[in-house]
């Protein structure tokens, strides 16, 4: 008898060793809880490394394990071994927060009624399952990048196909009536020059695709070299008011008499001229002004294009630097200028915005700081 009962003694310390080691090295804190008082009979050691708590709290206050619920989660007070008969079980999703980490977590648990020496009993195993959420997660993320990804492609083939093809039909459409007027100079004169137009609306169209495919992969190389933003975006002024005859007043506002930054000129250029074209495009009388100062307290430089046109509706100023966004439906180009601007600025470290108090028309500010980053 007494080597039997030794026996047994043994295979108790044996399963005790091998399920504490187990419990320690596993993702799963089981508990077994009185049915009727809910005083927990046993709690495994790795519970303080799974949810921040120690065992001494759970013994004390099982409700401890309720209140780690996050504050939006819906019903936290809810008991879920509530009626579990011996021999069932219950299966249930538990959101909470690490008590001391503060991180979110989330277990499966798994309650089972049990009878211990003729009394009910709950099994309660709460499996970490904080590495899957996060791995699904990471994946429904990647899923939705690529349909985005894809439904952005699907636009963009969308998009351009409809703006090449209307000047790609104006010139077969002239040239077609050039051929067939070719004794009539005057008008295969009129047809050549629409064809000219078109053509250099395609050019433009074509460039845009390139500079925006360009700047998006990376593969845009910048050249930094000192450069006199004054003197740049006067020019850049005079050949934007050359470009577009008009009775509009052309302004160049700044305190400065140089300022000289290591930039990529051209790229700089570029965004200024984009900037001045729209302001030109959408307004028909009053002034455009481009406007140069420091800003010694933020140590950037900060651009503005304004003005007196028929400005921005409220809807779209926060979507002006998207791709294919424009005005209304019949403004002429691609959509993609700002939104080549925008990479363009941000290349810079830059910001570029709509200043949304300006009602006077439209008003672009961008801004380049002191120390730029011209890396390729």
């Amino acid at each position: 008898s007494r080597v039997s009962l030794k026996k047994k003694d043994t295979e108790i310390l044996y399963r005790e060793e091998l399920f504490q080691k187990l419990s320690m090295n596993v993702d799963d804190v089981f508990l077994m809880l009185d049915a009727k008082t809910y005083k927990t009979d046993y709690v495994s050691p790795n519970v303080e490394k799974l949810l921040g708590i120690t065992v001494e709290q759970i013994r004390k206050d099982i409700c401890v394990l309720w209140r780690m619920h996050p504050q939006k989660s819906e019903d936290p007070k809810k008991n879920y071994l509530e009626k579990i008969q011996v021999d069932e079980q219950k299966e249930w999703d538990f959101e909470c927060v690490h008590q001391k980490t503060g991180k979110q977590r989330w277990f499966h648990n798994i309650a089972m009624g049990s009878e211990v020496n003729g009394k009910k009993k709950y099994i309660l195993v709460m499996s970490d399952r904080t590495s899957d959420k996060k791995m699904n997660q990471a994946l429904y993320e990647a899923v939705h990048a690529a349909e985005n990804a894809n439904k952005a492609k699907s636009t963009f083939l969308s998009n351009m196909s409809h703006d090449i093809r209307t000047p790609m039909n104006a010139i077969i459409g002239f040239t077609t009536l050039a051929v067939s007027n070719i004794d009539n100079k005057k008008k295969v004169r009129d047809y050549l020059g629409k064809i000219l137009s078109s053509s250099n609306h395609l050019l433009s169209l074509i460039n845009d695709i390139l500079d925006i495919s360009r700047l998006e992969s990376g593969r845009t190389k910048f050249v930094s070299e000192p450069c006199d933003l004054v003197e740049l975006c006067q020019s850049t002024l005079t050949t934007a008011q050359f470009a577009r005859p008009s009775n509009l007043n052309y302004v160049f506002d700044s305190d400065l008499d140089e300022c000289i930054m290591n930039v990529d000129m051209q790229r700089i250029q570029q965004v200024l001229i984009n900037l001045l074209s729209n302001a030109g495009k959408f307004t028909e009388a009053g002034s455009i002004t481009l406007s140069l100062h420091k800003d010694d307290s933020n140590k950037e430089v900060r651009i503005m294009v304004s003005d007196t046109g028929v400005g921005i509706p409220e809807d779209k100023r926060a979507k002006v630097f998207e791709r294919f966004e424009k005005l209304n439906e019949y403004s002429q180009g691609t959509g993609l200028g700002l939104s080549i601007c925008k990479l363009i600025v941000e290349h810079f470290n830059g910001r570029i915005w709509v200043d949304q108090d300006y009602k006077e028309g439209a008003r672009f500010i961008f801004t380049i700081p002191y120390e730029v980053n011209n890396t390729n």
